[in-house]
């Protein structure tokens, strides 16, 4: 047994491995919060992939990557909220204003 597959198998047996993509949901999660909903869009399809990983064998990878992942799910879906809040704000905005705008037209 050469020393890569003995690194691989202590890796699975300890439960020490990393999910692929933990950080990179943390990190679209967090900017879907701060910048734009398409980063939490990402954020959630990469997390739905590691998460069905994560289920299927939860004895190899490490319980922080595991709550890094839901972790970042969590900020996708608060900042996807957000974003779809905000919007239905600027909506009635703009119906507002339209209808303030087409009754000092006709008065």
């Amino acid at each position: 047994m050469n020393e890569q597959n003995r690194d691989y198998i202590s890796q699975g047996t300890s439960g020490t491995a990393q999910l692929p993509n933990a950080t990179a949901t943390l990190v679209l999660g967090i900017l879907s919060i701060v910048v734009c909903f398409i980063c939490g869009i990402v954020a959630l399809v990469i997390s739905n992939k590691d998460m069905a990983e994560y289920r299927a064998n939860p004895g190899l990878y490490s319980e922080s990557s595991y709550s890094s992942l839901r972790a970042g799910r969590i900020c996708s879906i608060i900042g996807i909220a957000l974003q779809v809040l905000g919007l239905l704000v600027y909506i009635v905005f703009i119906v507002f204003f339209i209808s303030v705008a087409a009754s000092n037209v006709n008065s």
